[in-house]
C-alpha cells in the first residue's frame, strides 16, 4: 500500500454511511447556494448555469477541504463535538477555496467581505445543523 493510498484510506471511510453522509451534505450545500441564488431573484429552473457556475467553486472547495479535514474519515461523526468541529473546519476552509476561485475570471461573481460572511455563516450553520443531527441519532 502506497502512502497516499494509506492517507486516502485514512481520510475516507468506504462504509454505505460515508455515501449518505456525502449525499446529505451535496444536498446541504446545494440548498443553502439555490437559496441564495432565490435571494438575489435567480430562477435555478430559468438559470441553471448562473447557479452552477455559483455553486461550482463551493463544490470543489468542500471536495479539497472535506478530505483535508477528515470528515469522511471513520469516527468523524462519533460525537456531536467532533461532527461540528469537523464539519465547520472544512466549510471554512472550502468557502475560502470558493471565495478565491470566484476573485478569478474562472468563474461570476466576486467575492466582497459582506458575501465571503455570509457565505461562511449560513454555511457553517447549515453543515453543524446536518452533522450535529447526525451525530445526534447515531
Amino acid at each position: 500500500m502506497s502512502n497516499a493510498e494509506g492517507l486516502l484510506r485514512s481520510r475516507f471511510d468506504r462504509s454505505p454511511d460515508t455515501a449518505l453522509l456525502a449525499l446529505g451534505d451535496l444536498l446541504v450545500l446545494v440548498g443553502f447556494i439555490v437559496m441564495g441564488e432565490l435571494r438575489h431573484d435567480v430562477n435555478p429552473a430559468e438559470s441553471p448555469l448562473v447557479v452552477a457556475d455559483t455553486l461550482a467553486p463551493f463544490l470543489l472547495g468542500w471536495v479539497v477541504a472535506a478530505l483535508a479535514v477528515g470528515v469522511y474519515a471513520p469516527g468523524a461523526t462519533r460525537t456531536v463535538r467532533t461532527a461540528v468541529q469537523r464539519v465547520v473546519g472544512a466549510w471554512v476552509l472550502a468557502a475560502a477555496i470558493g471565495l478565491a476561485l470566484r476573485a478569478t475570471a474562472l468563474f461570476h461573481g466576486d467575492a466582497p467581505l459582506s458575501f465571503a460572511l455570509v457565505v461562511t455563516g449560513i454555511g457553517s450553520v447549515s453543515f453543524a445543523a446536518w452533522r450535529g443531527a447526525v451525530a445526534y441519532l447515531r
